[in-house]
């Protein structure tokens, strides 16, 4: 009876996941369509031609694919490393120090996502424009001396757009870490003689890694697959992340071949992320254990 009860849940997967992903490596693994372009699905695998997919895994090293796709591993660490700076304190904060206030910090948290995703990036678009709000306060401040460009290709206003959207995902694991480490391990650190920056880099650190690595895990996944954020903060070719190449891809109809194949490589390489994630947490549990 229990194995039952995953039925429904594992019904749905097989559908809205397993389903369009094996659909996806059908295009990729697909021959060339000699009359309107793209890639002809080959559903049967005995049929799957990988010389169209070898060839996307050679631009990514010789072409200009390989800069797109650098570009997006810079960005997106950069814009994991800043959501660490700015979540970490604020996760730490709510967890050790906000008391009575600590629901309604949560709250204040939260309450992004109860907006659509697009609709904050368009009131960025607003605030970055020449006469938007942030040229007028940098302009007031003395900052800037003229009105500056913010969304015409500029790699600082996609990384910062990438960080305002993600770094919410990165504070909620980083309170739950924080939350879950017992206040007397740190006051006896102190009673040891450890000042207080030397506790929290000696003990609280080395304790909330976890939830640090589970963050910029949870955070680093939506961001490589991200290409509405590069669209509206910037929408020039400079600043194009692979995610972006994907739909341009996918829309024109010819390339759907190179599409699905950067598909399953931006795939293959998150997935490499996951596993160390698993992996890491599997050894953190069996050392907990012992």
């Amino acid at each position: 009876m229990w194995p039952s009860l995953a039925l429904p849940g594992v019904l749905w997967l097989v559908l809205l996941f397993l389903t369009p992903l094996y659909a996806v490596f059908a295009v990729a693994m697909g021959a060339p369509d000699p009359i309107f372009g793209g890639a002809l699905p080959a559903w049967n695998p005995l049929a799957w031609d990988p010389g169209e997919f070898g060839t996307i895994l050679g631009e990514l090293f010789t072409g200009q694919l390989g800069f797109v796709f650098l570009r997006t591993l810079i960005y997106v660490a950069i814009a994991t490393f800043l959501s660490l700076l700015i979540g970490y304190p604020v996760a730490y904060y709510v967890a050790r120090h906000a008391g009575r206030f600590r629901v309604l910090l949560l709250m204040l948290i939260i309450a992004p996502f109860w907006i659509n995703y697009l609709m904050r990036m368009l009131a960025w678009v607003n605030l970055l424009s020449t006469d938007g709000y942030v040229n007028q306060i940098l302009l007031f401040v003395g900052l800037l001396d003229e009105p500056r460009e913010w969304l015409v290709g500029k790699h600082e206003t996609v990384i910062l757009g990438l960080v305002y959207g993600y770094v919410p995902f990165l504070i909620l694991p980083l309170f739950a870490a924080l939350d879950r480490i017992d206040s007397r391990v740190i006051e006896a650190a102190r009673d040891l003689g450890a000042s207080p920056a030397r506790a929290f880099f000696a003990v609280t650190l080395p304790l909330s890694s976890q939830g640090i690595l589970a963050g910029c895990v949870i955070v680093m996944l939506p961001m490589f697959g991200d290409y509405y954020t590069a669209t509206l903060l910037s929408g020039s070719p400079r600043t194009n992340m692979v995610g972006k190449l994907i739909e341009q891809d996918i829309l024109s109809g010819a390339g759907s071949g190179r599409g699905a194949a950067l598909t399953v490589v931006l795939m293959v390489f998150v997935g490499i992320l996951m596993t160390y994630y698993l992996y890491s947490v599997a050894r953190a549990s069996r050392e907990a254990r012992s």
